[in-house]
């Protein structure tokens, strides 16, 4: 049981998208960073047809059916809870439209009755607690909020979906979709038990770091693979920048995610690098006091914003548009989303011979790997409260199950063909954005509760359908998500998996010294840094990150 828990565990909370999949046992499990496998047979090309009812499947030693068609239900009632965002466009309101109509009339196929239950998502966690509290709440409810279902779970409050699920005959749709490494994400114990069904991230590609690609070619530069190279590379865009400006921020990095691959000690061990949390690290890996160093230089050189700690995020994006950043570090496609304010496209009204790419990783200062932070496979969780019965249970597994197919996940999500979206290259394709808008994107991603961002079957499907939201920049998109997923994969979330039972007291005071210090590592004078470093660890230590860790190393090391 010790090896299941600390595999089973590991593979959730380090995020390993792909290598550790379906594992019914450990045995044979290699514990290590992967690299994602997107050719995963768990995610098939098409999610699995609903079986019909003359194609039922065996029914599972549990007792219980939840592959969509499988069983006709005896008009059972299911209470769904569904996030409102008061954006419901005009005629329609959030439990009665096009698209949850759409729902009830493919369930009630199998004698299921849907209900929504509305609930305003700006208050859902103070919600969640009081209907778990009071009895009430529906039969499936949400949160991203993991340990949240982990908590309700370990009080005897949640079902335990194993018996739903886990058997060779059930939830086949389901399986066939998130794989077995996001179903796994949802063992939140770290046992057999499954507390909750996770949504599959339709990619977990982060973030990138942008260079001026046009400076980089006038000036002859090949493309930095080390830290070492970054820098030089920084320093003759910063003074010898083809337009002559004297104003050139050379650096900016929003937190650290790019970075974070190219100096971390624990990146290479994964097992430690996952009891070394994000609240813990910058005490217990020593790449962390590399990474700062690396920064100091920088800043001391003049090659990062002297006062980039007070910038705020129409700083960033205004310092972009207006050529003054050499490179950045920011979300995934930062650079042409129009969210964030389609940076190269107003840079080139600006400058039409501008251009911003991505490049891929930094090789790690300790192995010269390249390791890519990512998000996890998974989103929110979706689970059931004890005040469900079983048949209930088993009826809203198949609501999940169906969601998981091509009738049910991807039509809520992309709409229908020739109306919504056409097909070109095998990718959803929108056809008209505006309309899209209003009739089915402000209630699709709530809907769709087993997916987040899209259906997709993989990462390059994902990408490919993106960047077609953005003409001519379509190259630019693809490359973006590549390299946001070049090399291993490391974990770098925050600590959603496990909370260790000192860490909710003693997270404040940590993060402030945190707070505090770093702003100083980078800033103070480069033959001060090394002092500052040990005092910064001696104010971590007096916090409280060492029980934090210690807790943290019992949890994931013992049964």
């Amino acid at each position: 049981m010790k090896k299941r828990r600390l595999i089973s565990t590991f593979m959730a909370a380090t995020l390993l998208a792909g290598t550790l999949a379906a594992c019914g046992s450990a045995s044979g499990a290699s514990v290590g960073t992967a690299k994602k496998d997107t050719s995963d047979a768990s995610i098939a090309d098409s999610a699995t047809p609903a079986a019909s009812a003359d194609d039922k499947a065996t029914e599972s030693s549990s007792g219980y059916q939840t592959t969509f068609g499988s069983k006709h239900f005896d008009d059972v009632t299911i209470q769904v809870e569904l996030w409102d965002r008061e954006n419901s466009p005009a005629g329609s309101t959030i439990t009665e439209n096009r698209w949850t109509e759409y729902i009830q009339d493919k369930m009630k196929e199998v004698g299921i009755n849907v209900e929504f239950v509305p609930v305003p998502r700006g208050d859902e966690v103070t919600w969640l607690r009081s209907a778990m509290a009071g009895g009430t709440a529906p039969d499936i409810v949400l949160t991203y909020t993991y340990s949240i279902a982990q908590e309700y779970f370990e009080q005897g409050g949640v079902w335990d979906l194993s018996e739903f699920i886990d058997g060779d005959d059930q939830a086949l749709n389901m399986k066939k979709y998130l794989g077995q490494e996001v179903i796994d994400y949802g063992r939140l114990t770290g046992g057999d038990e499954l507390c909750g069904i996770i949504a599959r991230r339709a990619t977990t590609a982060r973030s990138n770091f942008y260079v001026r690609k046009d400076w980089m070619d006038e000036l002859g530069l090949k493309e930095p693979t080390t830290p070492d190279e970054l820098y030089d590379f920084v320093e003759k865009m910063v003074k010898d920048n083809p337009d002559g400006r004297n104003d050139v921020l050379g650096f900016s990095s929003w937190d650290d995610g790019y970075f974070l691959g190219a100096f971390s000690k624990l990146a290479t061990d994964p097992t430690e690098s996952l009891i070394a949390c994000k609240l813990t690290r910058d005490y217990y890996d020593e790449g962390m006091k590399e990474l700062y160093k690396f920064k100091n230089k920088l800043y001391n050189n003049g090659l990062m914003d002297m006062e980039y700690y007070a910038r705020s995020g129409e700083d960033f994006t205004s310092f972009i548009v207006n050529g003054r950043y050499a490179t950045f570090e920011d979300h995934v496609i930062a650079s042409v989303d129009l969210s964030r304010g389609s940076r190269l496209q107003t840079l080139q009204e600006n400058d039409p011979d501008a251009d911003l790419v991505s490049i891929a990783p930094l090789k790690n200062i300790w192995d010269g790997k390249q390791y890519s932070t990512i998000y996890s496979p998974g989103g929110l969780i979706a689970f059931c409260p004890k005040s469900a019965d079983a048949e209930t249970v088993e009826a809203c597994m198949t609501y999940l199950d169906w969601l998981c197919t091509e009738e049910g996940g991807f039509t809520i999500y992309h709409g229908f063909e020739d109306e919504h979206y056409t097909m070109e290259d095998g990718c959803p394709i929108v056809k008209d954005a505006a309309y899209n808008t209003t009739d089915k994107d402000w209630i699709a991603g709530d809907l769709f509760l087993t997916g987040n961002s899209g259906y997709f079957v993989d990462d390059e499907t994902f990408s490919k359908s993106v960047s077609f939201k953005y003409p001519g920049y379509e190259d630019h998109v693809v490359a973006d998500y590549k390299n946001a997923l070049t090399g291993d994969y490391i974990n770098d979330i925050d600590d959603s998996l496990y909370t260790s039972p000192s860490q909710a007291e003693l997270s404040a005071d940590i993060n402030l010294v945190k707070e505090e210090w770093i702003v100083q590592l980078i800033t103070c004078p480069e033959d001060e840094f090394e002092a500052n470093f040990e005092a910064y660890k001696e104010a971590l230590k007096d916090a409280g990150v060492e029980t934090v860790e210690a807790e943290r190393r019992e949890h994931f090391t013992n049964s």
